[in-house]
């Protein structure tokens, strides 16, 4: 297959300025995913989308390819990250070049390994999949959380407990935003994702580290450098 990867970046965090560019370990954080797509020889071509020519020059540096830059329409706020993958591959299109599937790489997840990436595609072509989502465990079920009332009256609260009197709870699992494969077709028809030829692929929680405040990049340090090391 022709895979294609794409590293979404673009500059304008507003929680977190330049986020994509700071630097975790010394290494800016888009980096990481540039490296882990590099490492996992899946990819005939592994690019950022940005709408920063500095970004730009940052991801060139570490490998990745930036053959354009993005539109204002997927620059802004309202656009998906799946607006900003069928841009990419309209433009690739209109160089000439065509894949099979498109794999986003959030650069927010820089704890994942190439290992995943790799485990998530043969998992794809295992199940004839046209997509492959990243998962892991939820860190509390849902049945023991609920929303509040503006007077914080906790009436009800666990009331979902008593379906459970005896039974251990059920695990529920989340998207983790590391890996998702998708098949081109699918992804240009603007169809849903997941369907009942999608899959999720586990990763362990460690590994699924989202990076979104400041203290996420304490926490992501803190396993980088005591748990995964």
């Amino acid at each position: 297959m022709n895979n294609l990867a794409i590293i979404t970046a673009r500059s304008g965090s507003k929680r977190l300025p330049d986020k994509n560019i700071k630097e975790l370990n010394g290494i800016p954080l888009m980096a990481y995913s540039i490296q882990a797509a590099l490492k996992s020889g899946k990819f005939s071509h592994v690019m950022v989308s940005t709408d920063s020519p500095l970004y730009a020059e940052i991801a060139k540096k570490h490998g990745a390819e930036v053959p354009f830059l993005r539109d204002v329409s997927t620059s802004g706020d309202s656009a998906s990250s799946w607006d900003t993958l069928r841009e990419v591959v309209r433009n690739y299109k209109e160089m000439g070049l065509e894949f099979d599937t498109v794999t986003l790489l959030q650069p927010t997840s820089p704890l994942r390994a190439p290992e995943d990436i790799i485990g998530a595609f043969e998992l794809y072509q295992e199940k004839n999949a046209t997509c492959v989502a990243t998962c892991c465990k939820m860190e509390y079920s849902p049945i023991v959380s609920n929303t509040l009332p503006e007077s914080l009256c906790m009436d009800g609260f666990l009331a979902r407990l008593a379906d459970y009197p005896t039974r251990p709870l059920p695990t529920y699992y989340r998207l983790n935003g590391s890996v998702y494969i998708v098949d081109v077709n699918l992804l240009m028809s603007g169809k849903s994702i997941y369907d009942a030829n999608s899959y999720a692929y586990l990763m362990s929680n460690e590994r699924s580290v989202d990076i979104d405040t400041e203290l996420d990049f304490v926490i992501a340090e803190a396993v980088m450098n005591e748990i995964l090391k």
